[in-house]
Order: structure tokens, then sequence, then C-alpha cells
């Protein structure tokens, strides 16, 4: 394990599923990266490179494994339960459960580059889906063969993400939409709570009372510092019990 959390500083496709209307007294808007962040596994990067995955095409590359899997017969139910066994990074459920207690606080989004199928299932088994106003990821459905399809978000021309998503304009459109449905009023803080590469570029979006939450060395962490447009506070975390001591010291200010 890594040391514990420094000081802290203080044309998009539609979102997936359900939604709530978020309350006009919710002050502060926190997003989530799924893999790696919420949960503790991703796909194994060696069996990529040797399936042949290219760089910035993960989308493309998950569709033929997934008709792969289908084709040899795995079931539904099957990859139902393997993702319900995915367990949580350690202190997760713990921030969950800080922001169940203050969801007047709080606006809760997970922006992820994995797909709707996955997240949901996973959400829905943890007991925490309620807590998430949208869902921005990949869409994904079973087909009539059996067969997961998963289909890109949207397409964009940012040079720093991979094809299917720019997380970066998912988030300012977001924004600048729930303002809008706020009456012109903007969240007073954003939180982003991510670990990959490409974490960074939405976390650009940031401004200066904002707060970026990269997970203590993985890619987010180590890139985040030397992009100079990068406005906001960065404060790392190993377990979400580091996220909800930060959360607490914010909300202890009003």
């Amino acid at each position: 394990c890594f040391s514990a959390v420094s000081s802290c500083c203080v044309s998009m496709a539609a979102p997936s599923g359900r939604s709530r209307a978020a309350a006009p007294e919710q002050r502060f808007l926190v997003l989530f990266d799924f893999d790696e962040t919420i949960i503790c596994e991703s796909s194994d990067d060696a069996v990529l490179r040797a399936a042949g995955y290219r760089e910035g095409h993960y989308n493309e590359f998950m569709q033929k494994v997934l008709a792969y899997m289908a084709e040899q017969g795995v079931s539904r139910a099957s990859i139902h339960a393997s993702v319900e066994r995915i367990p949580p990074n350690p202190g997760l459920l713990r921030l969950f459960q800080y922001l169940r207690s203050h969801q007047r606080d709080f606006e809760l989004v997970v922006l992820s580059d994995a797909n709707t199928y996955f997240i949901e299932s996973w959400l829905e088994h943890a007991g925490v889906r309620q807590l998430f106003t949208k869902i921005f990821t990949n869409p994904a459905s079973f087909d009539e063969s059996g067969r997961l399809v998963l289909l890109p978000f949207h397409s964009h021309s940012c040079p720093r993400c991979p094809d299917n998503m720019c997380k970066q304009a998912v988030l300012r459109e977001y924004l600048s939409s729930r303002q809008a449905e706020r009456g012109g009023a903007p969240f007073q803080r954003v939180f982003y709570v991510g670990d990959g590469a490409n974490d960074v570029c939405p976390s650009l979006a940031l401004g200066p009372r904002d707060t970026a939450f990269p997970r203590r060395g993985f890619p987010m962490h180590r890139l985040l510092p030397q992009m100079q447009q990068f406005k906001g506070n960065i404060a790392p975390w190993v377990s979400g019990e580091d996220i909800v001591d930060c959360l607490k010291k914010i909300m202890e200010e009003r």
C-alpha cells in the first residue's frame, strides 16, 4: 500500500438508465471514474497487448472480445456474476455511506470509459446505484443472440482521449446544462475522483476552488501535476476514507 493522503487543498450521447432530479440546495458535484477507482480491477494490460489491443481503440477491441465470448458460449448470467464479484477499492463503500448521509449537499455522477452494463450491474449489487444522478459511459446491451454489444459513447476531436469518449467534453457540457437547470447557479465546488491517464483530461475543466482526487501511485497522480492548464487542487488518495476526510473539512467551512 502507499502512504496516507497528503493534506487536502481545499455532440454528447444520452446518459444511461435512471436518473433523479438533484435538489437545488446540492452545492457540490462529485464525479467518479469506475475501473480502478470505484472498483479495484481493470483489464490486464499485458493480455490486451497480446490480443492486439491498440492504444486509443479500447472500445473497438472490447467489441471483438465480447463477440468471441458469445461464440464460446459465455452466458449473460456468467458475465453478470463476474462483474458482481469485483471488489470495491478500500474505503469506497465508506465514502458512499458518507455521501449517502449528505445527499442534500452532494450530487454524484459516474464518468467512465467502461460500459453501462458493467457499471449498472456492479452499482446495483453494491446497493449504491440510487446515489448517482447520471452515468456517462459507453452504451452496452445484449442482443438476441446473447452477445453483449458495446457502442462508443460519442465522437470528438480531442487528441488526448480515446476515440469513443472525451471525458472533458462530457463534463463541460454537463456543468453547462446543470447550471441552466439550476437557474444559472453553478456548483460551488466540483470534485473528480479517478486514477488513470484518461482522468487527466476532465480534470483540466476544474477551477481554482475545485479538487481532483487522483489515486496515489497511479497515472493520474503522476501526470496531473505536470499539466500547466490544471487550475484546481490535488488531493491524492489511497482509501475512500482519505476522500471522506477532505470532504468533511470542506463541509465544516460552511
